[in-house]
């Protein structure tokens, strides 16, 4: 795993830790837009001038107001064409986000300020319940996985947390409230984990499987090119295979 800090000229280094020995990091949650800054892109030296490199300041200047010297960004700190180390990402993506102090979720498309300065009673809830953060797939482990979820504006402006629009989420993503407040997603049958998925998407047709592995906490190689639907039939086979284990475990200690 990587981890970004500040340098003391105000650039990010990389640093590589290992489990065991990880540092306490913030790390960011978002959409992927225009412009992301990828691990190349930092390591040359050319993602400064690139859109998304504001993201990954906000992410590093908040983790030091909060405290904490490191942070983690998934458009930089993984090298993704390197094929292994992305399956190994991916498939500790869900542990990551639990293991983090914060959680930011920059929200490009919420404004803090009233979308009509005339009409006062327009508030940025609106534009907060019709994020396209609610959309992607892979935001289902970031809202549910870590314990501290604090959410931004696109000023950079803090709108609230997990806890204080508790409602709000609940209402926009169906997730129930004992799952946001971190009870075991064993709790919830697979059915339930499943429909709080049905309306969200991916970019690449197989993440959508692969986005849901640490909800199942289940691990299986990735085949990109293999399809949305053999890549669901894999995930469902891993499911089944894990419930058996975990029945047998139970029914032999009792």
């Amino acid at each position: 795993m990587r981890l970004l800090k500040y340098t003391e000229n105000g650039d990010f280094s990389l640093i590589e830790v290992f489990e065991g020995d990880v540092p306490r990091y913030a790390i960011l949650s978002h959409r992927w837009e225009a412009e992301e800054v990828s691990f190349k892109n930092l390591m040359d030296g050319t993602g400064k001038k690139m859109a998304g490199y504001k993201k990954i300041q906000f992410c590093g200047e908040q983790a030091r107001r909060d405290g904490l010297e490191y942070f983690w960004v998934d458009t930089c700190c993984i090298d993704k064409s390197n094929a292994v180390e992305l399956a190994e990402a991916i498939n500790s993506m869900f542990r990551w986000y639990r293991d983090a102090t914060r959680c930011y979720v920059y929200l490009s498309d919420v404004s803090k300020l009233p979308l009509d300065p005339v009409k006062s009673n327009e508030l940025w809830e609106l534009t907060f319940r019709k994020s396209k953060w609610f959309t992607r797939g892979w935001t289902l482990q970031e809202l549910i996985a870590p314990k501290s979820v604090e959410f931004f504006s696109k000023e950079e402006e803090l709108l609230g947390n997990k806890a204080s629009l508790e409602g709000q989420l609940c209402s926009v993503t169906g997730i129930p409230h004992k799952a946001l407040r971190g009870s075991s997603l064993s709790d919830f049958s697979v059915t339930e984990r499943m429909a709080w998925a049905a309306t969200r998407e991916t970019t690449r047709k197989e993440d959508m499987a692969y986005s849901l592995l640490g909800i199942f906490d289940v691990n299986m190689p990735l085949i990109y090119g293999e399809g949305n639907e053999k890549a669901f039939r894999r995930l469902r086979e891993e499911i089944e295979k894990a419930s058996k284990g975990r029945f047998l475990y139970f029914r032999n200690r009792h």
